[in-house]
């Protein structure tokens, strides 16, 4: 799986909106709007390089409200809810 956050430049006024607009899109698992230098962030998961470089230009860069987007790439995850689960494989048995 490919992880990409999505950093996305939006317009003021149709935020909530642009927002659910692209929280419906497959392959995008959450988006969140935030403070800061961007207004909205997506998280996206997809199997191929390929389905990211038609998800992000095709269908999130054409939602309705969205300005500019920055996309990165995730090569590997630390979170503590990962390092949990894996030591809890086989923790039943």
């Amino acid at each position: 799986m490919i992880t990409a956050i999505v950093l996305i430049h939006a317009v003021a006024d149709s935020i909530p909106e642009t927002a659910q607009a692209i929280a419906d899109i497959d392959g995008v698992s959450e988006v969140y709007s935030c403070a800061g230098d961007v207004d909205l962030i997506a998280m996206v998961g997809v199997h191929t390089h390929e389905e990211l470089a038609d998800l992000i230009p095709a269908k999130i860069g054409r939602v309705q409200g969205v300005i500019d987007t920055d996309t990165h790439i995730a090569f590997r995850s630390y979170s503590t809810a990962d390092t949990e689960s894996a030591f809890a494989l086989g923790a039943d048995e």
